[in-house]
C-alpha cells in the first residue's frame, strides 16, 4: 500500500553543498508493506535546477510502474534520482516528479517561509 500527499513545506535537495532542486510543491510518498518505509519526497521536474541525463538503469515497481534513473550531466554523481514517466494508475500523481536518493544527496524539508 502507498499514499502520496501534497507536502506544504519547502523541500531542498543538495549534493556536495550545492542546491540542485528546491520545491514548494513536493509530494510525500509513504509505502507500507511488511514494514513502513521512510517517506520519499517527489519534486516536480520544473523545480530541479541540476542538469540530469538518463542512466542506463531501469527497474519495475509493482505499485508504481517502470522506473527510470538519472545521473548528473557533469558525470559527478550516478543514479541520484528516479522517476516514473508512465506510472501505473494507482500512482498517477507521481507523473512529472523526481525523487532523489537520500544516500547520495541531502534531502531536507522545512516549514514554508511566512509571506
Amino acid at each position: 500500500m502507498m499514499r502520496a500527499k501534497p507536502l506544504e513545506r519547502l523541500v531542498r535537495v543538495r549534493i556536495g553543498g550545492e542546491t540542485i532542486a528546491e520545491s514548494r510543491g513536493a509530494l510525500q510518498l509513504v509505502e507500507i508493506g511488511r514494514d513502513v518505509a521512510d517517506p520519499v519526497f517527489y519534486l516536480p521536474r520544473e523545480d530541479v535546477t541540476a542538469a540530469l541525463v538518463d542512466s542506463a538503469r531501469t527497474t519495475h515497481c509493482p505499485l508504481k510502474g517502470d522506473t527510470s534513473y538519472f545521473d548528473l550531466a557533469d558525470g559527478t554523481a550516478a543514479e541520484i534520482a528516479w522517476s516514473y514517466t508512465s506510472p501505473l494508475p494507482f500512482a498517477a500523481e507521481l507523473a512529472g516528479h523526481l525523487a532523489f536518493d537520500p544516500s547520495r544527496t541531502s534531502v531536507e524539508s522545512a516549514p514554508l517561509p511566512a509571506t
